[in-house]
């Protein structure tokens, strides 16, 4: 049998490279994470082994006909084309919880340094400077400090269990995990603006996505609690750089630690040298045994899965049988378009989904579709860390009932499906949707709204209140900014009643433009999204 050629384009440890070369079936080729030898390499692979820093897009993938399985080796999947491996039916994997140790121990080093002013001590000392004056350089103690974590997956709740041994109290603010699934009972669970105003030391540990991009802004900021310092060794977008330069100078954080940046490398970050800064250059994950063990990992989940033993932390779907990905694509896009929706209109969290499928275009599709509500419902939050295999887990891990259900269709098409989630709140949001021509994925109907729309692209869902001129007065609200409608779509229960109504658009809608919206009076709630 002529084996398998497995490209690895990164540095794997010496023993998990040996293990990998032992490995029945395969045959290994080391090359330097470089495109012209990866490119040529390609061409008889069928894995390969890479870290984010090569990049994998639909081009390259054309290089590379024999190509069963992408294996990333971190825990992100930054720069692999999903769609294009997915299309192919190449699998890709991650290699997630390898490195939270080493970057849970990385963080709790900043914070230490951050409590006694380590670096500017040492680079006093290397200057030939001894502090005659102790008091002018006097630090303090993590031992009875509050730190908030925000973010509590692998990363924050070993950090938490650090602070926790160090005798500090611990917060943290993680909305999609409820108290019963925290295992540890010092550790509270509180808001954001609670963590904020209440914590001495402010730890990030979210992952980067949509809704976590600049989640901490200038408003909440101004919640900290005066002299906090902050860490953040998750990523670099989650607040500007800018911003707690300026909170810096203003005295209302008493320190800053990052080791992500939001332009790697921080060439330009206003942070670099400034006084209360400590920075280090993305390093979290980056000690001897967390190499090993990211190294172990994805070597024996690569030669399982070309074994076809076993496809640990797969992240994308493979092929139903019967169907190929071009007949399933359509119907998943739709369900994910309709949880994507839900979790926008959603005002407290998710606790039950039922779906109803009818019609024949729809049988035999019960599983995939709710497979995309659910990767829908939870990209907005997890990003790439959800995938239509692993959605079913996230779901169950938070607690989701998940139901099919009948008798809960709300629209007359014969071909349709119909999903409904029930808040923490009670609140029920029901929403159905079809294809047409059994390609073209289109919303019907939100709740009592008959809508018709494609949940594609840039979208703006606004409640509003059904009185004259609110068409006009949002259209010459956009043209004063500049922005272009591309389409709008309607819907209302009763005249003179409420409305819900939703508009596309090219690009996302400035800030400034959304807080505009909110403060009109026929306007209800606003939400954007993209799908």
């Amino acid at each position: 049998m002529t084996p398998k050629r497995v490209v690895v384009a990164t540095d794997l440890t010496a023993d998990s490279l040996a293990e990998l070369e032992a490995a029945e079936g395969i045959a290994v080729s080391v090359l330097s994470p470089k495109t012209a030898p990866v490119r040529a390499a390609l061409a008889e692979a069928s894995a390969i082994i890479t870290r984010s820093d090569f990049r994998l897009d639909a081009p390259l993938l054309e290089y590379a006909p024999k190509l069963q399985l992408i294996a990333r080796m971190s825990a992100g999947l930054t720069g692999v084309d999903i769609d294009a491996a997915t299309a192919r039916g190449i699998l890709v994997m991650t290699a997630p919880g390898g490195s939270a140790i080493a970057a849970a121990e990385h963080t709790l080093t900043l914070m230490l340094a951050l409590a006694r002013n380590l670096p500017a001590l040492h680079e006093s000392l290397r200057e030939g400077w001894w502090l005659f004056d102790r008091s002018q350089q006097i630090g303090s103690q993590l031992h009875g400090k509050t730190c908030g974590i925000v973010g509590l997956g692998r990363v924050g709740g070993r950090v938490a269990q650090l602070c926790l041994a160090l005798g500090m109290t611990v917060l943290a603010c993680d909305p999609y995990i409820r108290e019963e699934q925290v295992r540890d009972a010092r550790i509270q669970l509180v808001s954001l603006g609670e963590l904020l105003g209440e914590s001495d030391y402010i730890s990030l540990h979210l992952p980067a996505t949509r809704e976590t991009q600049n989640l901490l802004n200038a408003e909440s900021l101004a919640q900290v609690k005066p002299g906090a310092c902050l860490i953040n060794t998750a990523h670099g977008g989650i607040v500007s750089e800018a911003l707690l330069a300026d909170a810096l100078k203003a005295g209302a954080l008493g320190g800053v630690a990052l080791d992500v940046w939001n332009e790697e490398p921080p060439f330009n970050s206003p942070l670099i040298g400034m006084d209360g800064v400590i920075h280090t250059p993305h390093i979290g994950d980056n000690t001897a045994e967390a190499r090993q063990d990211l190294s172990l990992q994805i070597v024996r989940q690569v030669i399982d899965a070309l074994a076809d033993r076993d496809y640990r932390n797969v992240v994308n779907m493979p092929l139903l049988p019967g169907l190929s990905y071009d007949e399933i694509r359509p119907y998943m896009q739709l369900a994910e378009g309709i949880g994507a929706l839900q979790h926008a209109l959603a005002r407290s969290p998710i606790r039950r989904i039922a779906i109803e499928i009818i019609g024949e275009d729809m049988n035999g599709m019960i599983k995939a579709m709710t497979v995309g509500i659910l990767k829908g419902l939870l990209s907005p939050f997890l990003g790439d860390q959800v995938s239509y295999v692993n959605a079913p887990l996230l779901a169950a891990e938070r607690g989701w009932q998940i139901t099919q259900a009948k008798g809960i269709q709300i629209s007359e098409y014969r071909n349709v499906i119909t999903c409904q989630v029930t808040t923490e709140a009670g609140e029920d949001i029901s929403i159905a949707g079809a294809l047409l021509d059994r390609q073209q994925p289109m919303i019907l109907q939100i709740n009592s709204y008959r809508l018709h729309f494609e949940p594609r692209g840039h979208l703006l869902i606004m409640g509003s209140y059904d009185k004259p001129g609110v068409i006009g007065r949002v259209g010459t609200l956009m043209a004063q900014h500049g922005v272009n409608i591309a389409s709008w779509h309607t819907g209302r229960a009763e005249p003179g009643g409420n409305t819900l109504t939703v508009l596309s658009f090219d690009d996302e809608l400035p800030e400034d433009v959304m807080d505009n919206l909110r403060r009109q009076d026929f306007v209800r709630h606003v939400h954007q999204l993209r799908i």
